[in-house]
């Protein structure tokens, strides 16, 4: 069984990150990708006005190269409830974080990887400096991390997306029936 993997963008600042996660998502098989917050958000989902709204999906469209269309868009002015939500129906939500301590925090490279992260999942990705918020870490089921090996403290948010969504993607093709 393939997983379902549906991503939370919540106060991503960068419309270029926004863009290259669109990109990365559709290209790796995201089913859903839900904006919060102050995420760059794009049209249709977008709650800007109009002329806001356009010129926002033109700058995330020259970085995402078209993918936003081929993807499942939404957004929400209520990231609690929508978490909430996703938990009932089963979902397992996933925080990409770095440098956090945490007995729900599994790294990437973790020999056991595969079997603690659930078959429909929620990634939830945060604020490019700040991270995942504390109101959000409680509700998260479990953390992932990529280790750093260089000296810098993370990877960007749109590349860390891109590394997480590969190593479950490939989990998906090594394993499939």
């Amino acid at each position: 069984m393939a997983r379902e993997i549906h991503l939370i963008l919540h106060n991503i600042r960068s419309i270029l990150n926004v863009g290259a996660i669109l990109r990365t998502a559709e290209g790796l098989g995201a089913e859903r990708v839900i904006f919060s917050g102050y995420t760059p958000t794009p049209l249709p989902v977008s709650k800007e006005l109009p002329h806001i709204a356009e010129s926002i999906t033109a700058k995330i469209h020259k970085t995402a190269l078209g993918a936003e269309a081929y993807l499942n868009l939404a957004a929400t002015d209520n990231i609690i409830q929508t978490l909430e939500d996703y938990h009932a129906e089963g979902f397992q939500l996933v925080g990409l974080e770095n440098n956090f301590n945490d007995p729900r925090l599994i790294q990437i490279n973790s020999p056991n990887f595969q079997n603690q992260i659930g078959q429909r999942i929620v990634l939830i990705l945060g604020e490019e400096v700040e991270g995942i918020s504390d109101e959000l870490k409680v509700l998260c089921d479990r953390f992932v991390e990529i280790p750093m090996v260089g000296r810098k403290e993370s990877f960007n948010v749109s590349v860390a997306t891109g590394m997480i969504l590969y190593e479950l993607k490939c989990y998906n093709i090594e394993n499939r029936s």
